[in-house]
């Protein structure tokens, strides 16, 4: 059927190939474990500048409002490509998509290591969120596409754990080459490019999938659209959407200057290691949760990302580092949880031709409550102060995490018989 996956023994070097030449593909195992390794480079560039930020802001002089504006200018740029470039992977293909937002990202580490003032860096970041918003339902859909028949749902696992691996592992290795390497806002965006080049020299030999089909210039019309059999499971996920990316995007924007602002901690290593404590035990649990059923690993991720957020809000009003980290950390953990169970019950519940869509919407969402509530604790801090604007986001996350316990449980007991498949 056009525009649908197309099956392992239609897929040949020379399907996609130029005429006249043969180019060499890499085999499905190969071209899955390249993507997963494209999804992790994508999402550690997007959060490299979170440890920069206290930097930028210290050369030139801008308040916390302009911080978040920063960061959220990435996102908007991203849910901008979501809404207008998803689902066009599911029309000309996966390979096509990728490599142009690929070259977009290139474009974006250049605006990174040339920016001097705020205006560059804003255009950086726009760029960027186009960038990454372009590339990923079409990894995410081409993870699917290649999902090796014996472990089904590893597709929904690597998408759940990519983002957040990456997140944090950019977040801490930028914190490090600007603590101790040279050229402390340049580095770190060379060797992100010297990564892109790599990335492409994969994607060059990545298979195609999906054949091409007509309507690509009519699927670039901004629209969140949802297939109506798919509905309600999407809509028992939003809270849990919500809460886990509301406290992702409070770490990632305002996180490092916490640790300087609250507790004193002026290394750029621990402004790093702020958003590493969040993101990679989230990846981990993604791992290691694979095997549980959706409705449990929902159940424990939104428990323990309530009772951890409750824990780094009580670290911060008693001013016990210890307490805030193992409250980010325990928080990390039900971050993990929650990506896990609702990317993987997304990425399995779509037919070929809906991925790109259904992805689109989920980000959408997710990446929404990654930006617009951090926006508003940039304002506030800059009004109020850090301290009482983590008090009161906090607590919010907290209050949006005992509603997804709760949608969870009408969801479960709506459905008691329904039989749940592990996620890998």
């Amino acid at each position: 059927m056009p525009g649908s996956t197309l099956p392992r023994d239609q897929i040949s070097p020379s399907a996609t190939a130029p005429p006249g030449r043969t180019r060499r593909e890499l085999s499905r195992p190969a071209a899955f474990a390249a993507l997963a390794v494209v999804f992790v480079l994508f999402m550690a560039a997007s959060s490299a500048p979170s440890p920069l930020y206290v930097v930028y802001q210290q050369r030139w002089g801008f308040s916390a409002t302009t911080l978040t504006t920063v960061f959220a200018v990435y996102v908007l740029g991203m849910i901008a490509a979501l809404l207008v470039l998803g689902a066009l992977s599911d029309h000309l293909g996966r390979r096509p998509v990728l490599l142009s937002a690929l070259v977009l990202e290139a474009v974006s580490m250049i605006l990174f290591l040339t920016a001097d003032d705020i205006a560059v860096l804003l255009a950086a970041r726009v760029v960027q969120g186009i960038a990454t918003g372009a590339a990923m339902t079409a990894l995410g859909a081409a993870l699917v596409d290649l999902n090796p028949a014996h472990a089904p749902h590893r597709a929904g696992v690597v998408t759940g754990a990519a983002p957040t691996f990456g997140l944090g592992l950019g977040a801490l290795g930028c914190g490090i080459l600007v603590e101790y390497g040279p050229h402390p806002t340049r580095l770190v965006y060379a060797l992100l490019l010297a990564g892109l080049a790599l990335a492409a020299v994969l994607l060059l030999a990545l298979p195609e999938t999906v054949r091409r089909r007509p309507g690509a210039a009519r699927s670039l019309q901004p629209r969140l659209r949802v297939a109506p059999h798919l509905r309600a499971d999407l809509l028992g996920l939003v809270p849990i959407l919500v809460a886990s990316w509301a406290l992702g995007g409070l770490y990632l924007s305002l996180g490092p200057s916490v640790a300087v602002g609250l507790f004193g901690l002026s290394s750029h290593v621990v402004g790093g290691l702020v958003v590493t404590l969040l993101t990679v035990p989230a990846s981990l649990t993604a791992l290691a949760l694979r095997t549980w059923p959706t409705a449990r690993t929902l159940t424990l991720g939104a428990s323990l990302l309530l009772a951890g957020t409750v824990v780094a809000l009580v670290g911060v009003l008693e001013h016990s580092l210890v307490t805030a980290a193992l409250g980010t950390l325990v928080a990390g953990i039900g971050f993990g949880g929650s990506a896990l169970a609702s990317f993987g019950t997304l990425a399995r519940m779509a037919a070929p031709s809906e991925r790109g869509e259904l992805l689109s919407v989920a980000f959408v969402i997710s990446y929404l409550s990654f930006s617009v509530p951090a926006v508003i604790a940039g304002t506030a801090a800059t009004h109020t102060g850090l301290h009482d604007t983590f008090v009161a986001y906090a607590a919010t996350v907290a209050f949006l995490s005992a509603l997804a316990l709760v949608a969870q449980g009408l969801r479960t007991h709506r459905t008691p018989r329904r039989r749940v498949c592990p996620q890998a």
